[in-house]
């Protein structure tokens, strides 16, 4: 329908964003995306705002355009007050200049899907000519804590907030191996980290120019990590704060809820209603989405890239180092790992070798892996230190399903790991075992 109309009148998304009252929301990153775009959708409902929003993750310009049509009346006025865009790395400029957003958004700029978007550098030079473009009445709101974003705030003529992860127990032992953003943007020196909380993401400096990471305004003070069952966060901002608990998992959702907030208060949504939002708050489909199947606890979550797959990895194994969250005993884990290379994931899967599957070293008790490249899968955990005898090869969807639930104890929990098309093909296998609700009755 994005295409259609886009043909027919070149100029509709232009001109639908322009006639919302309260303007655009656009959320982009390499991780979190749609978790982030669902946690801001359930704030700004609470606030009373009726919302144009693709949720179903149609995040490039003709899923945008789609979602505007489809919201708007006979008569081409929106049905809604504000507009809510979850968008594609590659898609941002283009929605910059169609909608000239009054909020963006950005979570964080990964390595993710090569043979598609390129190195870290180039999608960072495109975006910052894209908001170069941006009105002064837009607000934009950066992570502090990545380098790469928090650079495109320089001399914006914008307003800019910042919004970051003060709690330094959560840092690891130094920047880890995929890093991509580890040099200064400004005179490229090595930054140096006085904490690291994953890939490039954590409190920087640079010693040769100075450049370092900004204070944000919008802090994650405190954060509890409580295993599976969630967080609890403590967030502040120049004129308070609030405590709530995300019932959510991971150190990354925490990141997500916070940026979520960041940007419900650059819209002055009050501080109570979106704590009430985030502690409602249910996961999307895929995004550690707990599924009851027959009784036992069965919980998804998307992997398709070497940091988010690290950090999805690091939740499972509770390896937290706050030490708040004892860690998973050994050989307890039970997966289905699930990788394809369909255009949708990224041809290119050299990104297995860089997540940091070694975490999984004796903690696996067994794992089932399939999809188009199983074999790859296989081999990869076995370099990571998992028992070849613990390594299941099925490349057939349904069979490697069978095999996990016939093999994993009813009583404990059992981790689905698939990369984007993989989770799409599971849940289509789950929906027709009955185990959960078609995608568009979700």
């Amino acid at each position: 329908p994005g295409v259609v109309a886009r043909r027919v009148a070149p100029g509709v998304l232009h001109d639908l964003a322009s006639a919302l009252p309260r303007g655009v929301v656009l959320v982009t990153g390499t991780n979190g995306k749609t978790t982030t775009a669902r946690m801001l959708a359930a704030i700004l409902k609470a606030d009373g705002l009726r919302l144009l929003h693709n949720r179903a993750g149609a995040n490039l310009i003709t899923g945008l355009t789609a979602t505007a049509v489809a919201g708007a009346d006979l008569w081409g006025r929106p049905r809604a007050d504000i507009g809510l865009f979850e968008t594609d790395e590659a898609h941002l400029p283009a929605a910059i200049r169609e909608t000239q957003p009054r909020v963006v958004l950005m979570l964080n700029l990964f390595r993710d899907q090569l043979d598609r978007y390129g190195e870290v550098d180039t999608i960072a030079k495109k975006w910052r000519a894209a908001l170069d473009t941006l009105p002064a009445s837009s607000t934009v709101v950066l992570n502090a804590d990545d380098p790469a974003i928090a650079y495109l705030g320089q001399g914006l003529h914008c307003k800019v907030i910042y919004f970051g992860l003060q709690d330094t127990r959560h840092g690891i032992g130094g920047v880890q191996h995929m890093a991509d953003s580890q040099f200064c943007q400004r005179c490229g020196t090595a930054y140096v980290y006085d904490v690291a909380f994953y890939g490039h993401i954590g409190h920087y400096r640079c010693p040769n120019c100075g450049l370092r990471r900004p204070t944000p305004s919008i802090r994650l003070e405190r954060l509890t990590l409580t295993g599976i069952s969630g967080a609890n966060l403590v967030i502040a901002d120049d004129e308070g704060g609030f405590d709530l608990k995300l019932p959510v998992p991971g150190l990354y959702n925490a990141i997500n809820a916070l940026a979520a907030a960041a940007a419900g208060l650059a819209l002055r949504i009050p501080p109570a209603k979106i704590r009430d939002a985030l502690e409602g708050f249910t996961a999307a489909f895929g995004r550690i989405e707990r599924i009851p199947i027959a009784g036992r606890d069965v919980l998804m979550a998307l992997i398709k890239n070497p940091v988010g797959a690290s950090e999805t990895v690091r939740m499972l194994t509770h390896q937290n180092t706050s030490a708040e969250q004892p860690a998973q005993p050994a050989d307890a884990l039970h997966l289905l790992v699930v990788i394809n290379d369909k255009i949708a994931d990224g041809t290119d899967v050299s990104w297995l070798w860089d997540a940091d599957f070694e975490q999984l070293a004796g903690r696996v008790a067994h794992v089932v892996v399939s999809g188009t490249r199983a074999a790859d899968m296989a081999v990869r955990l076995k370099y990571a230190g998992v028992p070849a005898e613990r390594i299941d090869e099925q490349p057939e969807l349904s069979r490697a399903l069978d095999r996990v639930l016939d093999v994993s104890p009813a009583d404990q929990p059992l981790y689905l790991l698939p990369t984007y098309t993989a989770m799409l093909e599971l849940r289509e296998e789950l929906v027709q075992r009955g185990f959960v609700k078609p995608f568009w009755e979700d």
